[in-house]
């Protein structure tokens, strides 16, 4: 028995098809969903989405969002969804740099600035974090 998966930005469908398991970053800690899990909804948290199926694993970089898992039907709505060939790892490690200066700067900032400026860590640090396990794996 496989599991419909469909993982969702708001620019584009990063990943559709059926799959044996997903693994990804919630609120709560990692979770793994395999067939005929319970019903579901969850936020995600910034992290990698991991993805089996049979002998073949896909790695995507998330960042915010949500997950519904129905029936074998597994929908994941995020901010971010970046293959490991799709991250910039340089620009990452600017925009985590410029989040981390700007957020030293809290006493001058408005609380939107400072929202933003958190958001571009946590989603920098995502990236990065997928990116290094990568290496650590020796995957490409």
């Amino acid at each position: 028995m496989k599991i419909d998966l469909q993982v969702v930005t708001p620019e584009k469908i990063a990943f559709k098809g059926e799959i044996n398991q997903i693994s990804l970053p919630t609120k709560n800690g990692q979770i793994t969903i395999l067939p005929n899990h319970i019903s579901l909804v969850s936020t995600i948290e910034g992290g990698e989405l991991i993805i089996k199926n049979d002998k073949e694993e896909t790695l995507l970089a998330v960042y915010g969002g949500f997950v519904e898992v129905r029936k074998n039907q597994v929908r994941v709505m995020t901010d971010v969804a970046q293959r490991v060939d799709e991250i910039d790892e340089e620009k990452a490690q600017k925009a985590r740099d410029e989040a981390q200066k700007r957020l030293t700067q809290k006493d001058q900032m408005s609380d939107v600035d400072f929202a933003d400026a958190l958001r571009q860590l946590e989603k920098s640090l995502a990236l990065l974090k997928v990116a290094g396990s990568i290496k650590r794996r020796g995957i490409k």
